[in-house]
C-alpha cells in the first residue's frame, strides 16, 4: 500500500471515533425525550463514551503490539458494529449507556492503532507533516459529525444516528479488510506494562502532553455536550445546531492550514501550541460574553481553530522517547488523557456553563504551553 493510500485510510480511521462521538450530540435532546431523562443524564452518553474509550485505547494499544495492527483494527471495528446493533435494540436508558460504552471500547481502535501504524511508517519531520494532515481530520470530523447527526435526527430520530454509525463501521471494516497493511515491525519489544507505566508516570513531558490534549479536547467537546441544550433555551431548532457544525468546520480548516503554514515557515511545535493557547483563550472570552445569544457560536470558531493547531503538534511529539514500545506507550498515553477528558466532561455536564468551562480550559492550556519552552529539570 503506497503512502498516499495509507494516509487516506488512516485519516478515515482517525476521524471515525470523533464522528461517532459528535453524531450523538444532536441526538441528546431526542434521547432525553425517548427515555424520559433530563439534560444532565442525556449528556452522560458522551462522558461514558470517553471513559470507556480510555480503557479501549489501553486494550487495543497493548493488543496491536501482541497480535498486530491489522487484526486489532478489524476486531475493534467488528465490536463497534455489534454494539451498535445492541444500541438499536435498547429498551431503557441504562441499556443504551451500556451499548454506548461497548461501542466506545471498540471505536478506540481507530485512535490508538491508527496513530501507532503512522508512527511505524513515518519518522521525524515526515511524521510531523503527516500528523499535520491528520489535524485536518481531527478538527473537521466533529463538525462533520455534528451536521450529519442533526440531519439524521431530524429525519429518523436518534435511531437514525445509530443506524448511520453501524453502516459506517461496516464500511470501514470492509475497507481495512481489503487495504490495511500490517506495519508492526518483525521484532517488537513488548516490555512489561508496569515498566512502561512507571517510566511514563515519572515523565514530566508526558504529563504535560496529557494535560494539553485533555484541555483542548474538553474545550471542544464541551460545546457538543452543552450546545444542544443551549440551543433549546434560545428557542432554536436542532437543525440550526447542526448547521453550526458547518461554521465550525471553517475554523477547523483554517486551524489545520495555519498549522501547516507555520511549520513550513520554520515555527516549532511548542511555538504553535503556545499560539493555540492564546487563540483558545480569546475564543473562550467571546463565548463567555455572548453566552445568552445565538452568535456565541462565532467565537467558538477560535476554539476549534486552536484545537486544529495544537493537537497534531502535541500528538506528533509526545512519544518521541518511546520508539521501542509505541503500541504500549500509545495505549497508556491515550488512557491518561481520555480518562481526564471523560472526567472533565462529567463536570462540564454537571456545571452546564460553557463559557466558564472554556475560560478555565484556555487559561490552563496557555499556562502549560508556556512551560514547553523551558528545559526539563
Amino acid at each position: 500500500m503506497n503512502s498516499k493510500s495509507l494516509i487516506a485510510l488512516a485519516m478515515a480511521l482517525l476521524m471515525f471515533p470523533q464522528i461517532a462521538q459528535t453524531l450523538y450530540s444532536p441526538a441528546l435532546g431526542d434521547i432525553g425525550q425517548a427515555f424520559g431523562v433530563g439534560p444532565q443524564q442525556a449528556g452522560q452518553t458522551l462522558s461514558v463514551y470517553f471513559l470507556a474509550f480510555a480503557f479501549g485505547v489501553m486494550a487495543w494499544g497493548r493488543m496491536c503490539d501482541r497480535i498486530g495492527r491489522r487484526p486489532s483494527m478489524l476486531a475493534g471495528l467488528a465490536l463497534y458494529a455489534g454494539a451498535s446493533i445492541l444500541a438499536l435494540n435498547a429498551r431503557t436508558f441504562d441499556e443504551l449507556l451500556a451499548a454506548q460504552a461497548l461501542a466506545a471500547f471498540g471505536a478506540a481502535v481507530g485512535s490508538v492503532v491508527t496513530q501507532t501504524l503512522l508512527r511505524d511508517r513515518f519518522k521525524g519531520a515526515e511524521l510531523a507533516q503527516v500528523f499535520s494532515l491528520m489535524g485536518i481530520a481531527l478538527a473537521a470530523s466533529p463538525a462533520l459529525g455534528l451536521f450529519t447527526g442533526a440531519s439524521l435526527v431530524q429525519a429518523f430520530g436518534y435511531r437514525g444516528v445509530l443506524a448511520g454509525l453501524l453502516l459506517l463501521s461496516v464500511a470501514l471494516g470492509l475497507w481495512c479488510l481489503r487495504s490495511l497493511p500490517e506495519t508492526r515491525p518483525h521484532t517488537v519489544n513488548t516490555p512489561a506494562l508496569s515498566e512502561t507505566l512507571w517510566r511514563m508516570l515519572r515523565d514530566r513531558d508526558i504529563w504535560r502532553s496529557t494535560l494539553l490534549v485533555a484541555l483542548f479536547n474538553i474545550a471542544l467537546f464541551s460545546y457538543y455536550s452543552l450546545g444542544p441544550f443551549m440551543v433549546q433555551r434560545l428557542h432554536l431548532s436542532e437543525q440550526w445546531f447542526g448547521y453550526s457544525g458547518v461554521v465550525l468546520a471553517l475554523g477547523s480548516g483554517l486551524g489545520a492550514w495555519l498549522n501547516k503554514r507555520l511549520l513550513r515557515r520554520g515555527a516549532s511545535g511548542p511555538q504553535v501550541i503556545r499560539l493555540a493557547g492564546v487563540v483558545m483563550l480569546l475564543g473562550a472570552s467571546g463565548v463567555w460574553l455572548l453566552d445568552a445569544r445565538a452568535v456565541f457560536v462565532l467565537p467558538m470558531l477560535l476554539v476549534v481553530l486552536a484545537f486544529g493547531m495544537a493537537i497534531p503538534n502535541i500528538l506528533g511529539s509526545a512519544l518521541a522517547n518511546y520508539g521501542d514500545r509505541l503500541g504500549t506507550a500509545g495505549a497508556l498515553f491515550g488512557l491518561f488523557y481520555y480518562l481526564l477528558i471523560g472526567g472533565g466532561l462529567m463536570l462540564v455536564v454537571w456545571g452546564q456553563a460553557l463559557g466558564v468551562t472554556l475560560l478555565l480550559c484556555g487559561a490552563a492550556a496557555l499556562l502549560l504551553a508556556l512551560t514547553l519552552a523551558r528545559p526539563a529539570a
